[in-house]
């Protein structure tokens, strides 16, 4: 707002004085307001993730553990989910700037599409071995014989090495993240735009995450038949059949063996735990980059 100020109250100089602080500081604000972000929604809403996982299972929900041990994998999932928000936040802000300015545009849809996406890329390096980590254990497989986190991805990197074992799903995670992102980012971004002139009331934390939580539920229930393909090939075992099986033949697999219902196994959890994630999610994004923006302010 300020940098908007001066645009139109200041000259070529003084503007670009003033800018440059602004996009000086973005880089650290999205790094710390993402990592804050990620680790709360990853531990407040884990049991619900953990339902969603379970549900999906080949193994079915009950076999797959059931309502038993629902914080189990949440050791990985609070230790990756810093770096992953932290890292995706700071590739999304940073991409919105380089393609405004590359396109001279501002608040365009396609913007935020390319980079989210770009973004997803890059947060999948940390995301898919934690997520595998995870998921073996919310569905009991990596306890089996009482492994750790640590021991899950030493144990897949070990067998099947780096590619098919520690980023196994890489390419499918890659598949649901782009689609979800070109949902819910341009859709944030337009609700947010829109809060002001339709509500007349002005942004806050509050207003951004309540439009977070309404993007957020609409991606993940579009989604949900890529979520299910990607837990699939996570959870499989290194001899069983979605092991040697590309992404749409398990779709059509799913959807043979158990018909629509089968391919959004795990609806209503996972819209349930990101539309809340969604909320807790950029809520607490916005409202740490504001404080961190207003102590840069006071200083």
């Amino acid at each position: 707002m300020a940098a908007d100020l001066a645009q139109e109250t200041a000259g070529g100089s003084l503007q670009l004085h003033v800018q440059d602080p602004v996009q000086k500081f973005t880089f650290l604000h999205a790094l710390v307001a993402g990592g804050v972000a990620g680790v709360v929604v990853d531990i407040a809403l884990f049991p619900i993730d953990t339902v969603k996982t379970r549900l999906q299972s080949e193994l079915g929900f009950w076999r797959a553990g059931g309502f038993r041990g629902i914080y189990k994998g949440l050791a990985p999932a609070a230790a990756g989910s810093a770096p992953t928000a932290a890292l995706f936040f700071c590739a999304y802000e940073c991409g919105k700037q380089l393609l405004s300015s590359a396109t001279h545009t501002k608040d365009s849809a396609y913007v935020h599409m390319a980079a989210a996406s770009a973004a997803e890329v890059l947060a999948c390096l940390i995301r898919v071995p934690v997520e595998i980590a995870k998921q073996r254990s919310q569905t009991l497989l990596g306890h089996k014989q009482q492994l750790s986190a640590f021991q899950i991805l030493f144990r897949a990197y070990r067998t099947e090495g780096l590619r098919r074992g520690l980023y196994r799903g890489f390419g499918s995670t890659i598949m649901r993240e782009i689609p979800f992102s070109l949902i819910q980012f341009p859709l944030w971004e337009y609700f947010k735009l829109q809060w002001t002139p339709v509500t007349g009331y002005e942004s806050s934390p509050l207003s951004v995450a309540f439009c977070g939580a309404i993007a957020g539920g609409i991606s993940a229930g579009l989604t949900t038949p890529l979520d299910v393909v990607k837990t699939r090939i996570m959870l499989a075992e290194k001899d069983s059949l979605n092991r040697r099986r590309n992404a749409r033949s398990i779709l059509h697999g799913i959807y043979i063996e158990r018909g629509i219902s089968g391919l959004f196994a795990g609806f209503v959890p996972r819209v349930l735990w990101i539309t809340l994630g969604g909320a807790f999610f950029f809520g607490f994004y916005d409202l740490t980059t504001r404080l961190l923006g207003a102590t840069n302010t006071d200083k």
